[in-house]
Order: structure tokens, then C-alpha cells, then sequence
């Protein structure tokens, strides 16, 4: 089982004083923000296509993911960006720059295809491999969810946390039904115990722990772009991320043939406590 993650891990990486780092976030705001207005004016009406690997993905996903891409390699072309839409077909590419981005260009592209609001955009920043800033763009309540370890949350204009209250009957999780059926025992069990929110946004599920909106998640199926943004969101907001089938940080190499990954996040009492209701 992997270790939790928070801030006081990471912050090393977070220095304000960072005029490098400092320029990026800046720079990675100013990319996102960018795409916001040509998000709206498609959302359910985008044409659907579909991947090889059976996923769904629209011309605004292809458009936003070159228009992010570019402005962020026009500013800083010695990083490496790394996209869910990425067009590799080949071998796990290695992480060798300081710095590096992942893009999730609209998360949960099924529901923008279909018009349901709850979708994304996702960027994250990492240095050495560590996300260290986080972009999620909330299109359900337009607004920019962002922050870091050292930086904190700010969702839109208002600074947020974790939250910390004991989890009971009433506690709000984030879940979506496990890819692999092997797992519907542990899919029951969270079912009894808690109210579900099933959103079809795995980025929005864990931005919202940050927020203070969820009181935890858990996830079986996702890959690295589906949370990287939302990860450092949930450190510098006084949580735990808990990954159940390997540590995934530092990123050592991006590959779009990932195996899936599990984890848990919320407050640190609450990670110890959706464990237990899972039973590993």
C-alpha cells in the first residue's frame, strides 16, 4: 500500500521563492483560463469519437490539448508536457526535465459529449516528478480550482480545506463502480457505509476533498492525468492521498498503456477509515 502524501512531504519541492516555479504557475493559469470560453461554447455539442482503447474523445479534448501544449512549451521549451491526448503510440516516455506538465484536457469527456456539467480541465505541474501545482477547471460552476503545497487552495476567490469532521452515515464520498468486478465487494461495503457521489469526473471527485465539498474518494480506475492536477490540491489542503496498489510518485516516465490505479484521499483520519471500510 503506498504511504500518505501531504504537504509537509512535498513542500521542499514548493518554495515561493522559486522564480521558476513562480513563472510556470503563472503561466499554467494564464494556458487554462485560455480554453474555458472555447469548453463552454462546445459543451454538448462536441462530435464524439473513440479511442482504441475504447475511451471517448472529442475535437475540443484535440483542441484544447494542442492549445495548452503549445503555450506552455512557447514559454518554457526545455520542460517536457505530457497529454492524455498525447499522440505516442510508442514505449513508456522517461521524465528527464525538472520540470514537467500533465494534461487531462477535459476530464470526463463523456458527460461533456452529452451535456452533463460535470467535466474538467486538469493541469498539473511537477518538479523531479512531484506535482506540485494543480489547475482544475470546474465547468459545472466555472470556476478555477488551483493551489499547491506552500500556495494552498483557492477555490475561485476563496481560500479552502480539507475536511476533517469524523466520517459517519451522513459523510459525502466520491466513487465510481470498479473497472475491475473483482473488486464489487469492496464497492458494496462503501455503499453501506456512506452517501456516494458518482460524478463521472475522477479529477472533480478529488478536487472536491480539496475544497472541502467531499469528504473523501476512492477510485479503482484511474490513470496518472485523472488526478495528477488534483493530487498537489489535496496535500496543500491538508490531506492524504493513499495509493493501494503502488506509490505513484515521484512520476519516473509517462505511458498512456498505464496500468489503472487505486487509491484513497481525504483528511488522514479519513484515508484510515475508508481503508478500513474497504478492508485492505
Amino acid at each position: 500500500m503506498g504511504v500518505g502524501m501531504g504537504a509537509e512531504i512535498v513542500s521542499i519541492f514548493s518554495s515561493m521563492s522559486d522564480h521558476s516555479l513562480l513563472s510556470r504557475i503563472e503561466a499554467g493559469r494564464q494556458a487554462v483560463m485560455a480554453q474555458t470560453e472555447p469548453l463552454h461554447a462546445e459543451f454538448g455539442k462536441a462530435r464524439s469519437q473513440w479511442k482504441a482503447d475504447g475511451t471517448r474523445v472529442t475535437p475540443v479534448d484535440l483542441a484544447i490539448s494542442e492549445a495548452i501544449t503549445a503555450v506552455v512549451l512557447g514559454r518554457f521549451p526545455e520542460d517536457q508536457f505530457f497529454s492524455e491526448e498525447l499522440a505516442h503510440d510508442g514505449p513508456p516516455i522517461q521524465v528527464t526535465s525538472r520540470f514537467s506538465w500533465v494534461l487531462d484536457p477535459i476530464d470526463g469527456t463523456n458527460n461533456y459529449a452529452l451535456g452533463l456539467a460535470h467535466c474538467a480541465i486538469a493541469l498539473a505541474l511537477l518538479d523531479e516528478g512531484m506535482p506540485v501545482y494543480g489547475f482544475v477547471y470546474d465547468l459545472s460552476r466555472r470556476r478555477l480550482i488551483e493551489g499547491g503545497p506552500g500556495f494552498g487552495v483557492k477555490d475561485g476567490d476563496s481560500e479552502v480545506r480539507v475536511r476533517t469532521a469524523p466520517l459517519g452515515g451522513q459523510a459525502l464520498v466520491g466513487f465510481h463502480s470498479p473497472y475491475d468486478r473483482s473488486l464489487a465487494g469492496q464497492a458494496q461495503r462503501l455503499i453501506e457505509a456512506y452517501k456516494i457521489r458518482a460524478l463521472g469526473s475522477s479529477t472533480l471527485h478529488l478536487a472536491y476533498v480539496a475544497a472541502g465539498i467531499l469528504d473523501g474518494v476512492v477510485d479503482h480506475n484511474v490513470k496518472l492525468w485523472d488526478i495528477a492536477a488534483a493530487v498537489p490540491l489535496v496535500w496543500a489542503g491538508g490531506g492524504e492521498t493513499r495509493f493501494l496498489n503502488g506509490e505513484q510518485f515521484p512520476v519516473r516516465a509517462f505511458d498512456l498503456r498505464m496500468k489503472r490505479i487505486c487509491y484513497v484521499a481525504g483528511s488522514r483520519a479519513t484515508c484510515e477509515h475508508l481503508i478500513a471500510t474497504l478492508g485492505v
